[in-house]
């Protein structure tokens, strides 16, 4: 018979319990900052189930391609204004125009901007070659038009401020046929729901599965987004002077310089007062500043310590009130300094932030703007999930109610809660289906 000593077994095991309990607990452990659920009585918000997944429709991905038309009915460029995810925005919906109208597209015109620092053209930040190898079926595509096409100007027509019942094939198509060489910027308001399905695969498949950043470029952001400790959260924020600005709210107790900032840009842009500025305010439509965005991040349990990418431009205001909370934040300027990116402009700059945040870990908006809607679309893509807009106008409306401390932070976590469950806000109607899980 065998027999086996108890006491130093039950000895290694208290020495072991004792060992795991004091590095846990210690102050230096990373664990010991992290409010564990025991605590806070909820997980932080990626830990709520999803109830709504969104994937690109089986339409668009599966479904076969209704054949090109052997004849062309001539040349359309897109003529695209603003800054990078607008004019991608733009460029999608014309591919999209020009399958409706059997035309050829010609690679498109990216307009040199002063206010967004931007020379750079469309093969200055995606890779042509793919592009056109990726559209094979759904559009013709050259890179060059022939001699006889070259050498006139497109006739221009300007589709952007038109309303309504506005259709392409009525009000575009006879120019096309007429002067064989167009030049259009999309309209803002049309209806994609009325395109045929190849003219909708065609947009999707352009915006979704054929734009990629050039080699160059792809090889900073790759650059960039390993120089990011891990894991992290990609936070874009937006409190620029001309946003807050545009907005027409107004802020108590900022800094003079922000408020000088702000005035600058105004222009004529008054801002609100008395009860239409309450009103305006409660239907969320002023920028959250910095410290309400720390705030909420609390409210939803996110740690302190999290590693936290802010995907902005420069001339963010007051971003001391997120950095004296979040202390891990850092930025593509201070983890790159290389003569390279130093000369970058605006939609160079912008494409880093836009691979960076559609590979993180999780990704954060304050806002629902170009850029949000695009990285939001290409993380569905991509099954990537843990994706969330900050709710401006329940932040507004539950403070209006005087609302604050924990009592706000319930509240604030119930209302994000039920957005990230039910997918709201990343709505993808134009290529993405819902899937309930």
């Amino acid at each position: 018979m065998i027999t086996v000593s108890v006491k130093p077994l039950f000895t290694a095991i208290f020495t072991l319990s004792l060992f795991l309990a004091i590095v846990l607990l210690s102050p230096s452990s990373p664990f010991s900052s992290v409010p564990s659920n025991k605590q806070t009585g909820k997980s932080d918000i990626w830990g709520v189930k999803r109830l709504v997944e969104w994937r690109p429709c089986k339409w668009w991905i599966h479904r076969p391609r209704i054949a090109l038309s052997a004849e062309s009915n001539g040349y359309i460029r897109v003529d695209c204004y603003g800054g990078l995810n607008q004019m991608r925005r733009d460029f999608c919906d014309g591919v999209g125009i020009a399958r409706l109208l059997n035309a050829t597209l010609v690679l498109p015109k990216f307009e040199a901007a002063a206010y967004w620092n931007e020379s750079s053209g469309f093969a200055d930040v995606f890779d042509v070659d793919y592009f056109i190898q990726q559209m094979d079926g759904f559009i013709k595509v050259v890179k060059e038009l022939p001699p006889e096409v070259a050498l006139k100007e497109p006739f221009r027509v300007d589709c952007s401020k038109r309303k309504g019942q506005f259709d392409y094939i009525e009000s575009v198509l006879p120019s096309l046929l007429k002067y064989q060489y167009i030049s259009i910027t999309p309209a803002m308001s049309q209806r994609r729901d009325r395109y045929p399905l190849d003219a909708k695969a065609a947009l999707c498949q352009a915006c979704y599965g054929a734009l990629r950043l050039t080699r160059t470029l792809e090889q900073k952001a790759a650059e960039l987004l390993e120089a990011i400790p891990k894991p992290f959260l990609s936070l874009h924020l937006r409190f620029e002077p001309d946003m807050v600005a545009y907005s027409q709210c107004e802020y108590p107790g900022l800094s003079p310089a922000s408020k000088e900032a702000i005035e600058a840009a105004r222009g004529d842009r008054k801002p609100w007062t008395g009860e239409a500025a309450r009103i305006w305010r409660k239907r969320g439509k002023c920028p959250l500043t910095p410290n309400e965005t720390a705030f909420i991040f609390q409210a939803l349990s996110i740690p302190t310590n999290t590693n936290i990418y802010l995907a902005a431009g420069d001339g963010l205001m007051e971003i001391e009130g997120l950095k004296s909370i979040y202390t891990n934040v850092v930025t593509k300027s201070a983890l790159l300094s290389g003569e390279d990116f130093l000369n970058m402009h605006g939609n160079t700059k912008a494409a880093l932030d836009y691979y960076v945040s559609i590979n993180s870990d999780s990704y954060v908006a304050t806002f629902f703007g170009n850029m949000d809607k695009m990285v939001a679309a290409m993380r569905a893509y991509k099954g990537l999930h843990n994706t969330l807009f900050l709710s401006r106008r329940a932040y507004a409306e539950l403070t209006s109610k005087g609302l604050d401390g924990k009592e706000l932070m319930q509240a604030l976590w119930l209302a994000h809660k039920e957005d990230f469950a039910m997918g709201r806000g990343s709505a993808l109607p134009d290529c993405f289906c819902d899937l309930k899980s």
